[in-house]
């Protein structure tokens, strides 16, 4: 399965991490240097939830993230599931 949350649609990001050598000027160097960047990977914060809807009297199982989840417990399950077409 994709690792994308189901409400938010927010997924796996691609980037850089940068490799820096050298000493830092303030500590008497003469500055740090980028000496690669290396690609990296970013993945969300998913959870697997399965979440109690009561204007449904039933279980909903979703993937969502932390932020999705933080959504929720704002708006109530069932506006935010309306909303993301999971209902």
């Amino acid at each position: 399965m994709a690792k994308v949350c189901q409400i938010t649609g927010a997924g796996v990001t691609r980037g850089h991490h940068i490799h820096r050598s050298g000493k830092a000027k303030k500590e008497g160097g003469i500055g740090k240097h980028i000496t690669k960047r290396v690609k990296r990977v970013i993945y969300p914060n998913l959870r697997h939830k399965r979440i109690f809807v009561p204007e449904l009297n039933a279980w909903v199982n979703v993937k969502l993230t932390a932020r999705a989840l933080k959504t929720m417990d704002k708006n109530g399950a069932f506006k935010t599931l309306k909303e993301a077409g999971l209902i």
